[in-house]
């Protein structure tokens, strides 16, 4: 459609999916969108056509003139595609579940994105994001690649160091710290502002803003305290008042699993020992009821009962990124971009969390110094570890992949780690094709 956009959505029946097309309908008249690409693999068939459904039915009810297509072939969607969006699972729940219990069975931290379980997770996914974006290239050289898949900063490392596609990461963490604090000071989230620096799922709050005035210390001696800062998807485990004050900044949730492991490692295997199971499995039974919902004729809005599901803020996050892009407004989003000195203590070329000015041209970090002394040590061993899984699963690299295990703050060993990886290996082996000569020598 002529001047409208067109947006292709990898992953398209995804259960968040009703989240984004909620964006697009509350922002329709600053984003002109005409053609909306729902794509999925041949297993996500039947999720796909009960989004595709649903979709077109929370627009008709919008009285929007937006054309929905839905289709497993991805290059049909993506010709001349302004903005694709990735939110794709290689392997489905399925693997998010063996990757989460293998390390419970070393007795270590099993997490979707951090640790083991986000190794295993980036490995399987990597080539497949830069296959798309080899696509990406060819039929929609212009588009802008906005990318929610997990983990989201490794894999949008994988995209700008392996292509040419233009690339900026999310994450909805930042914009729900931001929201926590709003409602801890009973304020509306427009008026709190967060420095933030670091990387995805390792970000911290350096100074906090309300109205433009620092409240940086009420904040934290309110987290030290006991107000609520986290998320659907991680144990809500008080902060240590001690650790809020020697830290002198705003963790995000995902911390818990670094500052406060032996906790986190009893919740989850609590969780598993009371027949709760592990995240992916209580995952399983929200998405069965979500889709039992979603499959519903008479449904026509995106339903409550998805905030349960964890993607709370996924559309004000991904919609407004793209109308920033778009409407070339230059306000500040915070995202996963390339650092260009955005924070002292890493290099130029990898890519960090922090906020940047976003408009036609993209995304330009704006300058936050040097990493605390507290935590750069930290960020810069998570920092190591993802180049290497990169590089890792680009190479089919064995010795690449135990080293990033071995450095990894939740594994730390390399007895474990070599048992760790050898397992990941011969279970996910069916996804991990650039690691056949390695399977192959060690048979």
């Amino acid at each position: 459609m002529e001047n409208r956009l067109k947006i292709v959505v990898i992953g398209g029946g995804s259960s968040y999916t009703p989240e984004l097309v909620e964006g697009f309908i509350k922002r329709a008249q600053e984003l002109p969108l005409g053609e909306l690409y729902l794509v999925d693999v041949e297993e996500g068939k039947h999720k796909l056509d009960i989004i595709y459904e649903l979709t077109k039915r929370m627009i008709a009810k919008a009285g929007l003139d937006i054309q929905v297509y839905k289709t497993l072939n991805r290059r049909e969607a993506l010709v001349g595609a302004d903005f694709v969006i990735t939110q794709i699972r290689v392997g489905g729940l399925k693997c998010r579940i063996i990757d989460e219990k293998l390390p419970l069975k070393y007795n270590l931290i099993g997490q979707e994105t951090n640790g083991a379980g986000g190794f295993a997770k980036a490995l399987r996914t990597i080539p497949v994001i830069l296959e798309l974006c080899k696509d990406i290239e060819e039929l929609a050289p212009h588009a802008w690649l906005i990318n929610f898949t997990n983990p989201a900063g490794i894999i949008t490392e994988a995209v700008a160091r392996y292509s040419r596609v233009k690339v900026i990461g999310l994450c909805n963490v930042p914009i729900g710290m931001v929201n926590n604090v709003a409602k801890m000071l009973d304020v509306e989230s427009n008026r709190i502002s967060i420095d933030f620096a670091g990387l995805n799922h390792m970000v911290f709050g350096k100074e906090i803003y309300l109205d433009g005035d620092r409240i940086t210390d009420k904040v934290l001696s309110k987290v030290s305290a006991g107000a609520y800062m986290s998320m659907n998807n991680i144990p809500d485990l008080d902060w240590s008042e001690d650790l809020i004050k020697a830290l002198k900044l705003l963790p995000c949730p995902y911390h818990r699993y670094y500052f406060m492991t032996d906790k986190m490692l009893g919740e989850e295997r609590k969780a598993v020992d009371e027949g709760i199971g592990v995240r992916g499995e209580q995952v399983q039974k929200i998405e069965q009821q979500l889709f039992e919902l979603y499959g519903n004729p008479q449904l026509d809005i995106k339903p409550a009962e998805l905030e349960k599901r964890g993607g709370a803020y996924y559309s004000e996050a991904a919609v407004s990124l793209i109308s920033s892009i778009f409407n070339d407004k230059k306000v500040i989003h915070t995202v996963n971009v390339r650092n260009n000195k955005a924070i002292e203590s890493l290099p130029e070329d990898v890519i960090v969390e922090v906020n940047a000015v976003v408009g036609r041209n993209g995304a330009v970090p704006m300058t936050t110094g040097k990493l605390p002394v507290q935590v750069n040590g930290l960020i810069q061993s998570i920092k190591s570890f993802e180049l290497l899984t990169v590089e890792a699963a680009v190479q089919g690299s064995y010795y690449k992949a135990l080293m990033a295990l071995t450095i990894n703050p939740l594994v730390a060993s390399i007895d474990l780690a070599k048992q760790l990886l050898d397992e990941i290996l011969q279970q996910n082996c069916n996804y991990l094709p650039q690691f056949n000569k390695v399977l192959q020598e060690k048979e």
